[in-house]
């Protein structure tokens, strides 16, 4: 199989186009025909303690063959956990445990764009910082990829909005430094994404199968969509690194890796 493999750590350079043996079907885990993948700014950086790694942690695809609770054919997507090779690649082996079912008004493309802003936000605003029905919430940053998800999901369970500069019961920060500084005061509760800051919540996103199959809903119902910035090829995945570093970009860069 063909997958995108980063050879040397610092960025776009050791990205190479490889031709590897595919993974080996395993227990508690599916092998899927990745049809896209979606890449975060900065991950190339991640570290690292064995090259080449592939990276990209978001995908949309199809199980090839019936495993552990997923029929072969099955349309599937997931956030994939980081400490293992991730999915820029033809077929990547999942954990059945992250794997949800694609949501079937999204194409493949718009549905890897969503685990990771997707689950971010979910468990900033629900799990870490417990909003309900009827409470006001602020997110800075609300125009990001992970933000304007944040508004979409708040509204969607009742939650009421407010603009830069009046109390909410809980601020959602995904931008850190003066933003946060600056709201912070009104806030009740914090939940951060940005980074540790005193009287916050801060936490790193985690692969999760029930709440992505609740975010999965939302975008069925309507509630919820994605924001996609490009898409480009998967044998251009250099390119696509590049957007992800731009100034002015909205939303995600995915690699189509079926066209």
């Amino acid at each position: 199989m063909r997958a995108i493999r980063l050879h040397a750590p610092g960025g776009i350079e050791g990205l190479r186009l490889d031709e590897i043996a595919p993974p080996q079907p395993r227990q508690g885990h599916a092998l899927v025909r990745v049809h896209a993948a979606a890449i975060t700014r900065g991950e190339l950086d991640w570290p690292s303690d064995r090259l080449p790694a592939i990276p990209s942690y978001e995908l949309s695809g199809v199980v090839v063959e019936d495993s552990d609770g997923f029929s072969a054919g099955e349309e599937v997507f997931a956030l994939t956990p980081f400490d293992r090779d991730g999915v820029a690649a033809e077929y990547a082996l999942v954990p059945v445990e992250v794997l949800a079912p694609k949501p079937g008004s999204l194409s493949h493309v718009q549905a890897a764009a969503l685990p990771m802003p997707g689950l971010s936000a979910w468990q900033a605003l629900f799990v870490h910082g417990r909003l309900t029905a009827g409470e006001r919430f602020y997110v800075t940053g609300a125009h990001g990829g992970v933000g304007h998800v944040a508004v979409q999901l708040g509204r969607s369970r009742g939650a009421v909005l407010v603009e830069d500069g009046q109390p909410c019961d809980l601020l959602f920060d995904t931008v850190g430094g003066q933003a946060l500084a600056h709201s912070a005061s009104r806030a009740g509760r914090i939940v951060t994404i940005a980074a540790e800051a005193p009287g916050a919540d801060y936490f790193i996103v985690e692969p999760n199968r029930e709440d992505l199959a609740e975010v999965g809903r939302l975008a069925d119902t309507g509630n919820l969509s994605p924001e996609i910035d490009s898409v480009f090829p998967h044998a251009r995945a250099g390119e696509a690194f590049i957007r992800t570093a731009a100034r002015g970009k909205h939303g995600k860069v995915v690699l189509a890796v079926v066209e």
